[in-house]
């Protein structure tokens, strides 16, 4: 049992030294490139796209302001995809991001903007609904060994009607400059500094999964929870602990939300789920392919966004945001089953 479990962890290089078999580069001369152009894929066509949007629009595509408003005003986004990458990757799914985005922001409209309670005072009471969503999603997935899918998609749709009854329906704004300051306001060489929590967020993620135990047992969950078990992995609480994760940094992503429009929307964050898998999936072809990561993910984001802003200028009415999100999920998934099945890696 050992032995196998060594080798799920070192995945289809260990099962094939196990095996008495060569490297499959040993094998496959073009193995390298391949190898490298399957990282790099995404990045390229991230290259490719905006040398195309800046040719057709160099008076407006290719500058500050552009890339500023790409690189800023969706930290939002990527934040709250890294926080959904975590349950991807032991296995599960969280559809309750958008709702605990969504309440999150709320929270700070309302009792802020409304009520005038301290801004950090309400920062911190985001955060800890954050929590306690995914301790309950952990909770009715876990006790009553329901499908996350279900579970979290009730717990969405249910943290969005919790939104719209403490709002009554309408858009809080007044929010502290203290918040707006430290989120879009304030900028280091160009950038908003939300820019910059959205990476160091992105390197934390990224230091998890690539370079702690934790990260290992997470993705050795993900690859087989039977085995996981019998190998002596707590499952269970790997599982709940992804879950509280994806709150946490959900409503992490609903503060800056508010911090970035200076306003809390009610129905605004239900926007964010569809970018989020699609960033997340794409995410999953790239840099690692086969397998969801961090780095990966934050360069899909950004690369979906670019598409958007690029059609956008270019004219195309507002449809086009669900149709390229859209597709993009659909393409993204249909290549991430294609490299797991190439490289024997689970994804979903």
């Amino acid at each position: 049992m050992a032995a196998e479990v060594r080798q799920l962890q070192e995945g289809p290089a260990g099962r094939e030294r196990a095996a008495g078999l060569p490297p499959a580069r040993a094998r496959q001369p073009n193995a390298v490139v391949g190898d490298w152009l399957g990282r790099a894929s995404v990045p390229l066509a991230w290259g490719v796209l905006v040398l195309i949007f800046g040719l057709m629009r160099p008076a407006t595509f290719p500058t500050v302001g552009t890339f500023g408003s790409i690189f800023g005003s969706e930290a939002v986004l990527v934040i709250v995809t890294l926080g959904l990458l975590i349950p991807l990757r032991a296995g599960d799914y969280d559809l309750s991001v958008a709702g605990t985005l969504t309440l999150s922001s709320m929270i700070i409209g309302r009792l802020n903007g409304g009520a005038g309670i301290d801004i950090w005072a309400t920062v911190f009471m985001a955060l800890a609904i954050g929590v306690l969503v995914g301790l309950a999603n952990g909770f009715f997935v876990l006790v009553f060994r329901i499908n996350p899918f279900i579970v979290t998609l009730g717990m969405g749709t249910l943290l969005l009607g919790i939104t719209l009854l403490i709002s009554n329906d309408q858009t809080y704004a007044g929010i502290s400059i203290g918040l707006d300051n430290v989120v879009i306001v304030d900028r280091f060489l160009g950038m908003p500094l939300e820019f910059y929590y959205a990476v160091a967020v992105c390197v934390v993620v990224w230091w998890v999964f690539e370079h702690t135990t934790l990260g290992r047992r997470l993705l050795f969950v993900g690859s087989g929870r039977e085995v996981a078990r019998l190998s002596g992995v707590r499952v269970e609480r790997m599982r709940v602990g992804s879950l509280v994760a994806a709150g946490f940094l959900a409503a992490l992503a609903g503060i800056f939300f508010a911090g970035t429009s200076g306003a809390a929307n009610p129905t605004a964050g239900a926007d964010f789920l569809l970018p989020a898998y699609a960033s997340a999936y794409l995410g999953g072809t790239t840099i690692l392919p086969g397998r969801f990561n961090a780095w990966g993910t934050i360069i899909a984001a950004y690369f979906l966004v670019t598409g958007v802003t690029g059609l956008a200028i270019l004219g195309i009415g507002s449809w086009v945001q669900d149709v390229f999100y859209g597709g993009a999920l659909i393409l993204a998934v249909a290549f991430s089953q294609l490299s797991r099945r190439g490289r024997s890696e689970e994804i979903i």
